[in-house]
This record gives C-alpha cells, sequence and structure tokens, in this order.
C-alpha cells in the first residue's frame, strides 16, 4: 500500500515524527495542519515539517486546513487519490477537556465525522486512528491489554477518543471494504536521534517530559510531583512511556496491516514496563547535566499497558527505546529530548 497518504495534524509531535517515518517507508505524505499546537515556520508551513523535509532533503506537500472545513477536506481529497490516511488531528489536554468539555466534542467529534464522510465519499478506505489508553479509564486490572473494558473514561477527553472509536467501529461494520486500525497510545516521549524534532508544546506542557525539560532549562520555576505515598519504588505515580520514533514506526506497521482488508483492529502501544515520576526526572537530570527542582505534592494511580497484541498481529517492535539494556533506575526514552 506504499502510496499518498494523508497525515491529519501532521505537525504536531507524533504527527511529524510519524510524516518523517513514512518518508523513509517509501510512502508519500500529504500533511494537513491548523496550527493548534503547531509552531508556524518559514513559508506558513510548520516548523517541525520544515525541519524534515530539512533531515530527508526533500519538498513534503502541506495544507493548513482545519478538519471543521468540510468543504476544503473535500477539495482536497478531490485534488488527491489516497490510500489511506492517518488521523492525529485534535485536541488533546485533559485538563482544558475538562473545563471546555463542548469544545472538545465539537472540535474531535465532528472533525472525525467529517473525515469518514470525505473518506467514504471518494472511496478511500483505509485509516490508522490515534487513539488513546484514555478510553480504559481507571485501571480494573494490570497491566491493561486490549481486552480491558474501554468507556469508563475519566475526562471529556478520553470520552472524545472513545466515540470517535465507536464511530470508526460502527462505520467499518456498516462498510464491510472499509479498514481501520485503531492504536490506543500510554505515554509518548522522546525526539528523534538528529535532535532536530521533538515535542514542544504551545504554551504550559500537559506531559510531564516537557515540562521537566523546561524546569531544566529554566523556562519553568519547578516540578509538582502529586503523589509520595504510593505502593512503587520511590512513592510516586508509575506510568508506561514510550519513545515517539517507536510509536511512529508502530503507525506504519498499522498500514501495513491494512493491506490485509483487516476490518477494524485495535492495539496497544506501549512497552508494558512503567516508570516512576521521579525516575524520569532522576534520567532527565543525568541526560542534561542539570538540577530540576521537584516540589511534592499529593497522589495519582499506577498505570501500566500490556501490548502483546501488537507484537504478533502488527509485527512491530521497540527499537529505539530498547536498543541497550537499561539499568532499574534509569528509564528509556529520555537520551533524545528536547531542550528548546
Amino acid at each position: 500500500m506504499a502510496g499518498k497518504v494523508l497525515v491529519t495534524g501532521g505537525g504536531g509531535y507524533i504527527g511529524s515524527h510519524c510524516v518523517l517515518e513514512l518518508i523513509e517507508a517509501g510512502y508519500q505524505p500529504v500533511v494537513v495542519d491548523n496550527f493548534s499546537n503547531a509552531h508556524r515556520g518559514e513559508g506558513d508551513v510548520p516548523e517541525s515539517i520544515r525541519r524534515v523535509e530539512k533531515l530527508l532533503d526533500t519538498s513534503i506537500e502541506f495544507h493548513e486546513l482545519d478538519l471543521l472545513d468540510q468543504t476544503g477536506l473535500e477539495k482536497l481529497f478531490k485534488k488527491h487519490s489516497f490510500s489511506a490516511v492517518i488521523h492525529f488531528a485534535g485536541l488533546k489536554a485533559v485538563g482544558e477537556s475538562v473545563e471546555q468539555p463542548l469544545r472538545y466534542y465539537r472540535v474531535n467529534l465532528t472533525a472525525s465525522m467529517n473525515l469518514l464522510e470525505v473518506m467514504q465519499a471518494h472511496r478511500v478506505h483505509n485509516l490508522v486512528f490515534s487513539s488513546s489508553a484514555t478510553v480504559y479509564g481507571d485501571p480494573q486490572h494490570l497491566p491493561i491489554d486490549e481486552q480491558h473494558p474501554v468507556g469508563g473514561c475519566t475526562n471529556p477527553y478520553g470520552q472524545t477518543k472513545y466515540f470517535i472509536e465507536e464511530m470508526i467501529k460502527d462505520h467499518c461494520k456498516a462498510e464491510k471494504d472499509f479498514n481501520a486500525v485503531l492504536l490506543r497510545y500510554f505515554n509518548p516521549i522522546g525526539a528523534h536521534s538528529s535532535g532536530q524534532i521533538g515535542e514542544d508544546p504551545q504554551g504550559i506542557p500537559n506531559n510531564l517530559l516537557p515540562y521537566v525539560a523546561q524546569v531544566a532549562i529554566g523556562r519553568r520555576k519547578c516540578l509538582s510531583v502529586f503523589g509520595n505515598d504510593y505502593d512503587t519504588i520511590d512513592g510516586t505515580g508509575v506510568r508506561d512511556y514510550i519513545h515517539v520514533v517507536d510509536l511512529a514506526k508502530g503507525h506504519i506497521a498499522a498500514l501495513k496491516k491494512l493491506k490485509d482488508n483487516c476490518g477494524c483492529q485495535v492495539y496497544n502501544l506501549g512497552t508494558g514496563t512503567g516508570y516512576s515520576v521521579l525516575q524520569m526526572v532522576k534520567a532527565v537530570e543525568k541526560a542534561s547535566g542539570r538540577e530540576v527542582i521537584v516540589f511534592r505534592v499529593s497522589s495519582y494511580i499506577l498505570s501500566d499497558s500490556e501490548s502483546r497484541l501488537h507484537y504478533i498481529m502488527l509485527s512491530w517492535e521497540l527499537k529505539d527505546g530498547q536498543a541497550d539494556p537499561w539499568p532499574v533506575d534509569t528509564p528509556p526514552y529520555t537520551h533524545t529530548f528536547l531542550l528548546f
């Protein structure tokens, strides 16, 4: 299926790494983004995409487009014959979704419905959806595998991911020639080994590693750690972190899976190994040579993933984050992060 692939939200953190991997795998990505979380670079192209072009000495077709603009989306599909779509675009901050639930439902659900309708109209039958482990809600058992119950989401962001998954599943049932792979991420971190692209969110970071990195360079005063009495190695919350390059390569594996006319398939993308907040902080300090000031506050929940299916069904395995054995107190995936 190597061919022309539409990447929505391709100017973002995960999207830009996926665009790079697509090109290296022989695909021709066409990127759309509305700059809601991407930095605008020269020529009104996302800075991340401009850097990928430079890294690979190539040009990438980019369109500034909001998926709420169904007419603009129609024009794009009339111009191109896409073999598949990788759908990253959407609002993604958990805290913000609690404060602005209607905005999250309107943007994430409407954008995805528009995309599915335009794909159907233009007979594009292959989709990889960027979902999230938030669809599992509070864990009923650990590790979390793909058979874990879904729908008990604890925030509107997670609800939108769950609803979009249900839309896609129903569409696959109704349209027998439509194929989709739903990838449920745990916690992507890290950056491309070149150091040219990585996670540099606009505003206050919602994820741990970019926040820690900003404290390390003095952009922020300290890291507030919520939790000191969990049954973990140091009393702080544990999460499953996956290197963003491994995650991007998982999307390439998913595209290959679509060639099997697979219907609708669901896979976790994680490592199955957890690291605590303080382990991550220490790893950043070691990698950067800078101190991270930590202010400890209160509690969160232990979480981990089980991602057996992706090894078997997608023929995908971790590489960037697991290239070498790491000592217990040093998490992988922190050796290539950006200090902007």
